[in-house]
């Protein structure tokens, strides 16, 4: 099994470093090994989802904490972390690039694939709308059980 290496030397920040600082050495590295830049490459993409996965903890206060104290062990099996696999999939790790690198930038970069795209599909033109905010009333039965519930949004012309 191999050792996993330090999230602060992924990403080439200090143990002090700031969020903005861990924010920006993230983007660099992420851009750098992103998949779209070096296609095929499985070293590229090894090195994307561990930069990806080291951002994921020192970019939240309490996983940093955690980190800081416990090394990767924190996040272990059992643990209620990552149990030791880190981003789950690149669909996980291409969620996070709408909130860090604005979703302007993500689409017209990376040719959309955001959330809501698909994966791969290319960004609707168009003027951006406002936030929608949808009341659902669940059981607990069927939060339990996960339910989907389908909900019908009409364009408002006015």
């Amino acid at each position: 099994m191999s050792t996993k290496r330090d999230y602060y030397e992924i990403l080439g920040v200090s143990k002090g470093a700031a969020a903005d600082e861990i924010k920006k050495a993230y983007r660099k590295v992420a851009m750098q090994f992103h998949p779209d830049r070096n296609p095929g490459d499985k070293e590229a993409e090894e090195k994307f989802k561990e930069a990806a996965e080291a951002y994921e903890v020192l970019s939240d206060a309490d996983k940093k904490a955690k980190y800081d104290r416990y090394g990767h062990a924190a996040f272990g099996p059992g643990t209620g972390g990552f149990g030791g696999g880190g981003a789950s999939n690149m669909e996980d790790i291409f969620s996070q690039f709408g909130d860090i690198f604005g979703d302007d930038l993500f689409g017209n970069f990376f040719g959309g694939g955001g959330r809501g795209q698909g994966g791969g599909g290319r960004r609707a033109t168009g003027q951006r709308g406002s936030n929608l905010r949808v009341k659902i009333k669940l059981t607990l039965e069927e939060i339990d059980k996960c339910v989907t519930k389908n909900i019908k949004v009409k364009k408002y012309v006015g």
